[in-house]
């Protein structure tokens, strides 16, 4: 029996994106859909995209470094550049938002028509609830090292926001920012799996982003010129 996922990364409280993001999908007949993730950060929008996210019946929602910073997690971790923005976010974040975020797990290990999958935001410390250094630029080798524990067929992450699709011991596949891009493209991956077999394609959305940048002056985000700057190069 073929089943068929659909799995996105880097949210970052990006409506337009997401949006756009679901309406492709919804073309392709998945099964399920999944989110490695940081829902929110960055964008104007976090209680909207949390509402669509949550809204789906068939999605699985992963604990990224912005979701966790949003639910209570220490920021001394966060640069002090983007410190006033997370406690942005934190603040805007509903209530009943955090609490329900607050249960999503950080790693989801599926064996689907005989194929391993793993799904995380990025490699875990020994704790299982802090993120390792990310490193730029990998190599195979270095996905390898990072992913060694998981011992999966396919490895889904993002945290780190440029697109990377690597075969190492096992393959390891980044879909990209849904919504921290350079270009008004909402990026996502769709897994095909079938009697031990999976087959993977790169897919993207455009939408308009002209409602994303008037919203970040109308709602006053924090820090958003240089968000704008680092994360949209705007």
């Amino acid at each position: 029996m073929t089943t068929k996922i659909a799995v996105i990364t880097d949210v970052h409280a990006n409506l337009p994106a997401l949006l756009a993001a679901f309406r492709a999908i919804g073309q392709e007949g998945c099964d399920q859909i999944i989110h490695t993730g940081d829902a929110v950060g960055f964008g104007p929008f976090p209680n909207e995209c949390l509402d669509a996210l949550l809204a789906l019946p068939n999605i699985s929602l992963l604990m990224g470094n912005h979701d966790a910073w949003a639910v209570g997690a220490p920021v001394g971790s966060v640069p002090s550049w983007l410190r006033t923005h997370t406690e942005w976010t934190r603040a805007t974040v509903s209530e009943q938002h955090r609490a329900v975020m607050a249960q999503w797990p950080y790693l989801l290990q599926q064996e689907i028509e005989g194929v391993r999958l793993t799904f995380l935001h990025y490699a875990l410390d020994a704790s299982g609830r802090n993120f390792t250094q990310i490193v730029f630029d990998p190599a195979p080798a270095d996905l390898d090292q990072l992913f060694a524990p998981y011992a999966s067929d396919l490895v889904f992450y993002g945290h780190y926001h440029p697109f990377s699709d690597m075969q190492g011991r096992g393959r390891y596949i980044n879909p990209g920012t849904l919504g921290c891009h350079d270009k008004a493209i909402a990026r996502y991956a769709i897994v095909t799996l079938d009697r031990g077999q999976a087959s993977v394609e790169h897919r993207s959305a455009a939408y308009d982003d002209a409602p994303l940048f008037a919203a970040m002056e109308q709602r006053q985000v924090a820090e958003r010129e240089t968000v704008c700057r680092e994360f949209f190069k705007r």
